[in-house]
């Protein structure tokens, strides 16, 4: 797994004047990465990528990833709806030391399948850098289907996707057609297991900034075989995968951070601040959350154990 299993698309924190807060965000990518993370991906649709200067982003990705080293993997956020600012933002990126670039579908303007296959190949073909593809028709009115990502599968620096049409019949399919070390993340969090069940790789998820510890006992025990605790694992996280959606993200994960101390801030116009009601709501969240935690560290530490009890040469004491 080059980029690994979970990684977690993080918020951009900024400041009183919502300017991008690079401390912070150092501070929160390294608390991503010790809590269940294997990497982050910068400036992705949850890090307000619509509203992040070019500028921004590139010191973004820079920051971030001489923050980690090699703690944790660095994906760069570079597509947009124009595949020439796209390629040159990518062409920027790849020189700031990250470890993979990821590429949304074009939103608005409605590409045709062959319009998104020679809109990724270029982005493709202007570095060298691993690319993940990112399909969400919620988001960009268009889907991206198996057979391009087949065709895409076939230049030799496409190596993963995103996956987020919310359709297991298309994920299906995606791995009928697919090569086997073709990867394929979960773009949704509630659909993290029934995706690793038809043999996908992983996560990129938001719920991670919160319950990152348990997403990796989750994912654990399913590549361990404990399929059982692996599902009552999912359903204990199912509310909080629906509930951090229950206004358009990021506002609140970014208001979920903010609460457990992580300055996220808040966010750029066109989206707003969370309502009362809704605080309330994500408080309640949070409540629960925690009050888990205490019985879920216990289950987190016995995986633990048996993870490096399976590892070959590892003897547990």
């Amino acid at each position: 797994m080059p980029f690994g299993r979970i990684l977690t698309a993080m918020v951009t924190p900024m400041n009183d004047a919502l300017e991008v807060d690079y401390q912070e965000a150092v501070r929160l990518a390294q608390y991503l990465i010790d809590h269940g993370s294997d990497g982050v991906v910068v400036c992705g649709t949850t890090g307000e990528s619509p509203t992040i200067t070019d500028k921004e982003k590139i010191e973004l990705f820079k920051t971030v990833k001489a923050a980690l080293g090699t703690r944790g993997t660095v994906i760069a956020g570079v597509g947009s709806n124009s595949t020439s600012l796209s390629v040159s933002l990518a062409r920027m990126a790849a020189t700031t030391g990250v470890d993979g670039l990821m590429a949304v579908v074009p939103y608005y303007n409605k590409p045709s399948q062959e319009g998104m296959f020679q809109h990724f190949k270029a982005i493709a073909e202007a570095t060298p850098l691993p690319l993940m593809l990112y399909n969400v028709p919620s988001r960009t009115s268009a889907n991206l289907l198996p057979d391009t990502v087949k065709r895409l599968s076939e230049i030799p620096n496409i190596v993963s996707l995103k996956e987020a049409a919310g359709s297991l019949d298309q994920v299906s399919e995606l791995k009928r057609l697919l090569p086997t070390e073709f990867e394929i993340y979960s773009g949704d969090d509630s659909m993290t297991l029934p995706m690793l069940a038809l043999g996908c790789n992983g996560i990129v998820s938001v719920a991670a900034h919160i319950v990152g510890d348990e997403m990796k006992a989750m994912i654990d025990a399913w590549f361990t075989g404990d399929t059982a605790q692996a599902t009552k694992w999912h359903l204990e996280l199912y509310p909080v995968f629906k509930g951090i959606f229950v206004t358009s993200n990021p506002v609140p994960i970014k208001a979920l951070m903010n609460m457990i101390g992580i300055k996220a801030g808040g966010v750029r116009l066109p989206l707003v601040e969370a309502t009362l009601e809704e605080l309330k709501f994500l408080e309640e969240l949070l409540k629960i959350t925690k009050e888990s935690r205490i019985d879920n560290r216990r289950q987190i530490e016995t995986l633990e154990l048996k993870v490096a009890s399976d590892m070959p040469g590892n003897t547990v004491v």
